[in-house]
């Protein structure tokens, strides 16, 4: 069963996002939701994706806990049994059911403003501007490359956090403008770590991680890692069996959903049209395979 729609109304409710619903456990933290909603061409669409949250949940606690001793994370409890005595004791069983599976309850932290973009591979807008200026980010690339070509080493391309619309991609000392040089530094090694060690372990368990978007926050003045971590939806996962540049990937993310909208006559403005039952049904297991073959164990909502 899907949920597109999520009530919680035992908390304050803050802010409603493409896929998450934010809400105010206290003055020390958050509880993140996320709902089996999916946008593509930045609208949502009006179907949901089943387990397609409960994913999201799952994945990104899987990477924080395996990355806790590079860098310090928001995450304090993804399962509703974990929960402390004294927020369980708030919530109806209609909202910890609601709640099971796809809920992160999480410190606050003080947002840092910047995308933190990491790119092993030539695709997305990468490829877009790369074909335009051989460079990505005021990264210089080599002449001849192809869409989905391998780069000759990660690298780190930022973009500012849109409230609406897509995120637009900066040169490094763009951000370092505004962070500073040294936060700037930090945020480049510690993002280009985390992606290097989860594309080697993702390439064992045969996915390419194209690429991926990272998010940080600051919390009594210590970077933290927050948001999601490595999911379907925040970067792009290729079957590596399938990999051949040239042209757009196979994928176990939600650009087979874009694919398939971009066959359709749609303008991409709201509102957006319905996905048949069989790419409802598709997406849903892609996601679920992913979850399997990174994590090692077949997905489960119990």
């Amino acid at each position: 069963m899907s949920q597109a729609e999520i009530a919680i109304p035992e908390l304050t409710f803050l802010r409603r996002g493409k896929v998450r619903d934010i809400y105010e456990v206290d003055a020390d933290h958050l509880l993140l939701v996320a709902s089996d909603r999916i946008s593509a061409f930045d609208c949502i669409l009006p179907n949901a994706i089943p387990y397609k949250g409960a994913v999201l949940t799952q994945l990104s606690r899987f990477w924080f806990e395996r990355f806790s001793t590079i860098v310090s994370h928001h995450l304090v409890a993804a399962d509703v049994s974990d929960f402390p005595a004294a927020l369980i004791s708030r919530l109806s069983p209609a909202s910890l059911n609601s709640l099971a599976g796809r809920s992160m309850l999480v410190r606050r932290t003080e947002v840092i403003p910047f995308e933190c973009v990491v790119r092993g591979y030539l695709a997305g807008s990468g490829w877009k501007e790369y074909r335009q200026t051989q460079s990505i980010c005021g990264h210089n690339l080599p002449a001849g490359l192809l869409e989905s070509s391998e780069l000759p080493e990660p690298i780190f391309t930022p973009a500012t956090k849109a409230e609406s619309g897509h995120d637009i991609n900066i040169p490094v000392a763009e951000m370092a403008g505004a962070l500073g040089q040294e936060m700037t530094s930090h945020l480049e090694a510690l993002s280009l770590r985390i992606y290097c060690e989860a594309a080697q372990l993702a390439a064992e368990r045969g996915i390419i991680i194209c690429d991926t978007k990272f998010e940080f926050g600051l919390r009594n003045g210590e970077i933290i890692l927050i948001d999601e971590v490595l999911t379907p939806d925040s970067s792009r996962f290729w079957p590596r069996e399938k990999y051949q540049p040239g042209g757009p990937q196979p994928s176990f993310d939600k650009q087979y959903v874009r694919d398939y909208l971009e066959t359709l006559d749609w303008n991409k403005q709201p509102p957006a049209p319905p996905l048949p039952p069989e790419v409802v049904a598709a997406t849903s297991e892609k996601y679920r395979e992913a979850f399997r073959l990174l994590t090692g164990n077949e997905f489960r909502m119990d």
